[in-house]
């Protein structure tokens, strides 16, 4: 096997030729004399667009220490001459934000629910702000579709406890239920702890059996609903508007309406809280909550068919 040696270069092997530095015949480029095993370096110039480029970068850079925050010092930082902050345009963006978005706003102040429901222009403005105002302060407990849950109950259906009206809901919005507030609305199912366990099974067999319309006057558990729970309920286990006792004769129940979860409410009580959001909405935002939930029912519905 034969190997070959490179040449040694030494700076003394030069590309010059009676004493004139060659030209490269290919670029034009005039050669730096050396030849490093038979290649030619080639004195090919800086480009000029990079050092134009790398000036306007450093012109830049000064610019903006001396306008914009830059260096940090202890635990501050220079402002620049501007005193142009991040969280200052983040506060001018939000001011600007927030003042377009009084310019509708207000017009919620005064509740005349049938004047406003009836602008369907401000309400095509209002309604993509209303849905963040349901899902950022009342989906945690309704469902983002205001559907509801164990414990929560449905805002898209035709069921209420003090009426579907925009201005009940508003009411129920400001002061709550069973909340701090003075004027909050209350609700509260008493435990029947003082009914045997065999009438509570009876009266738990005829709740359940309520929603599928099975039963009967001559049922004997008829008459402990009609001692025990009519006074709130109702005759016919529709509700009271007045005093938030649900409808037990439909399917759209807080709690559940199974057998086990009857017994369990008859035995215990339920007393559900919503809090009063005055401290945390103004009237506007309430007033256009309310209009907003009010609508909920009808377009659930349109979802469904």
């Amino acid at each position: 096997m034969t190997t070959h040696r490179s040449r040694s270069v030494s700076p003394d092997d030069v590309d010059f030729k009676d004493g004139i530095q060659e030209v490269d015949p290919v670029t034009g480029y005039d050669t730096t004399g050396h030849r490093w095993n038979g290649i030619r370096e080639l004195n090919t110039p800086f480009p000029r667009l990079v050092l134009v480029i790398l000036m306007l970068t450093f012109i830049y850079s000064v610019i903006a220490w001396v306008l914009l925050p830059a260096w940090p010092i202890g635990k501050s930082y220079t402002h620049g001459i501007l005193g142009l902050t991040q969280e200052g345009e983040a506060i001018s963006g939000f001011v600007a934000i927030e003042k377009t978005r009084q310019s509708w706003l207000s017009r919620f102040d005064k509740p005349d629910f049938a004047a406003l429901a009836a602008d369907k222009l401000l309400l095509a403005k209002a309604m993509p702000a209303a849905v963040r105002l349901f899902e950022d302060n009342c989906a945690v407990c309704h469902g983002q579709k205001g559907t509801g849950g164990p414990g929560f109950p449905n805002l898209a259906d035709a069921y209420w406890l003090w009426s579907g009206e925009p201005k009940e809901i508003a009411q129920t919005i400001t002061v709550g239920i069973n909340s701090t507030d003075d004027d909050a609305r209350f609700a509260q199912m008493p435990a029947f702890d003082s009914l045997s366990r065999s009438d509570r099974k009876k009266l738990a067999d005829y709740v359940t059996a309520l929603p599928q319309g099975k039963t009967s006057a001559k049922d004997p558990a008829s008459a402990l609903f009609a001692d025990n729970c009519a006074p709130c309920h109702g005759d016919d286990a529709t509700g009271g508007l007045e005093n938030g006792a649900p409808s037990l004769a439909d399917h759209s129940v807080i709690y559940g309406q199974d057998r086990h979860t009857v017994l369990t409410t008859l035995a215990h009580g339920r007393q559900g809280v919503m809090p009063a959001w005055s401290n945390r909405l103004s009237s506007a935002e309430i007033n256009l909550l309310a209009l907003y939930v009010a609508q909920l029912a009808s377009k659930q519905n349109e979802r469904t068919k």
